[in-house]
């Protein structure tokens, strides 16, 4: 008797101890934010006094930012080139802060501790027996989330602009031919196309914004649409940087070149269209067997078996 009460004692006390233990580490991250704000508040000149309560709650969030990049900072990864690799994947998904890789890291470690606090909230529970494996399921998709939701969230992102990338880029191609063609130079015709692009292909659009702002700054023709086949990361614009490279070299035609690139690309866009048309009977016929099967099966059966049931109970 004495040790189940202790046991009971003791479960009271951690499940008292462990949300102290986490407040006062919050509250200590908290204060240390808030620190930073207010003195980043009162050595900025351009805060109105009518703006205190919109102010606080930007300098709240910017404090919240900081310590997020400060986690990053703490755990980033020393290899240059993992980092590289890293900022590459960010920017494929959209983001081109060159803060967005320490960001990235302190959210990861901020949702695994939020992942380890929450199974030790749950772990009295489950040792008093009240929960079962209901709390260790709770506890396993709390560690699978923080584990494998940031990189699913990067590669969704990514997966979802390289669609929009690969169907853009043949209507690229062919606004490009139309520029040229009509006498603009390449680069003229890129910053020409971009606004064209911009309801339908957004997140291209703003490539190619990037791509001219390059261009402006002065670098090379071949190393601006080498950066931008790696920022878009699908097969077409690296190929179309290497023509471009081979075509500048060379001495080409360019207007000949983009168009028998363009031919291809529109090709290509037609291939993958009739991949998907012949690739869907194959996929229909899972729900086809387990949907719509059955009830075109009790369709025609459940007539017929009720006409015989009726049949023998007539007889009978």
């Amino acid at each position: 008797m004495q040790i189940e009460v202790l046991e009971t004692a003791l479960t009271a006390i951690s499940v008292l101890l462990i949300p102290a233990g986490f407040g006062g580490v919050g509250y200590v991250l908290l204060r240390d934010a808030s620190a930073r704000a207010r003195r980043r508040t009162r050595f900025s000149s351009d805060a109105g006094a009518n703006d205190t309560g919109r102010g606080s709650a930007g300098a709240a969030l910017s404090g919240v930012a900081d310590g997020v990049k400060r986690i990053g900072d703490r755990i980033a990864i020393k290899d240059p080139s993992q980092i590289s690799a890293l900022r590459s994947r960010l920017i494929r998904a959209g983001f081109f802060n060159r803060e967005a890789v320490t960001f990235y890291l302190g959210a990861r470690v901020i949702a695994l501790c939020a992942a380890t606090g929450g199974t030790l909230l749950l772990l009295p529970w489950a040792l008093g027996g009240g929960g079962g494996m209901g709390v260790i399921a709770v506890a396993a998709v709390f560690a699978i989330a923080a584990l494998l939701g940031p990189e699913r969230v990067i590669s969704q992102r990514i997966a979802k602009r390289e669609r929009e990338y690969r169907e853009g880029f043949p209507d690229l191609l062919d606004l490009l031919v139309a520029s040229v063609e009509a006498g603009l130079s390449l680069d003229a015709a890129v910053g020409r196309i971009t606004g064209e692009l911009t309801r339908r292909y957004p997140h291209l659009a703003e490539h190619l914004h990037l791509l001219t702002l390059e261009l402006r700054a002065g670098r090379s023709r071949k190393e601006v649409w080498a950066r931008l086949a790696d920022r878009l990361g699908i097969d077409e614009a690296r190929s179309f940087a290497t023509m471009l490279r081979q075509a500048e070299e060379m001495g080409t035609s360019l207007g000949d070149t983009l168009k028998v690139f363009a031919d291809e690309m529109r090709m290509k866009r037609m291939m993958r269209a009739e991949e998907k048309a012949l690739a869907l009977p194959a996929k229909l016929v899972v729900p086809l067997i387990l949907f719509i099967f059955p009830c075109l099966l009790g369709v025609l059966i459940l007539p017929a078996a009720f006409r015989v049931a009726q049949l023998m109970s007539h007889h009978q």
